[in-house]
């Protein structure tokens, strides 16, 4: 059985993006990243222990066109390619970042539109049906569980889990 992100769920992402970025017609880039960031890492982080990758990438898309669109719609004198160079510059390998530039050095400058397709998906582990944190006999179960948390970084590696 493989569980995906409800087509709800997905629409209701897209819908609150659209309208963020509709919202936002002549803020500036800046303060358009700022209000997308949280939307989209929020969702993604939620998703990330389903099978969401294809998802992630899909919704990536459709918010890069988003953008495009809104890019476009504010410089209509200008081509594709002097919009591609303003909004969407190459970091390294990555092209296609919506991101700010710095000035003086044409190097990203430090806001960047979050990937959902960044967020690595995580499997959540089981705990063993018989297993009791309350019985000294799985105590040495639960220290390697909470040692395997810390290690991965998960949240919910407190003692207490």
């Amino acid at each position: 059985m493989l569980i995906k992100p409800a087509n709800k769920s997905i629409k209701s992402l897209l819908s609150k993006v659209r309208e963020i970025i509709k919202d936002n017609a002549s803020a500036t880039q800046e303060m358009l990243i700022r209000q997308l960031n949280p939307v989209i890492r929020g969702w993604a982080m939620y998703h990330r222990h389903i099978v969401a990758k294809a998802v992630f990438t899909s919704i990536d898309h459709h918010i890069w066109r988003l953008l495009w669109n809104w890019a476009m719609r504010r410089h209509p004198n200008k081509g594709a390619r002097w919009v591609k160079d303003r909004y969407f510059p190459t970091d390294g390998s990555r092209q296609w970042n919506f991101a700010t530039m710095s000035a003086a050095r044409g190097k990203i400058f430090g806001l960047r539109l979050f990937s959902a397709s960044t967020v690595a998906i995580t499997r959540h582990i089981k705990i063993r049906a018989s297993a009791n944190p309350f019985d000294p006999e799985w105590h040495d179960y639960f220290a390697r569980r909470r040692t395997s948390k810390r290690s991965a970084g998960l949240p919910g590696a407190s003692p207490w889990c």
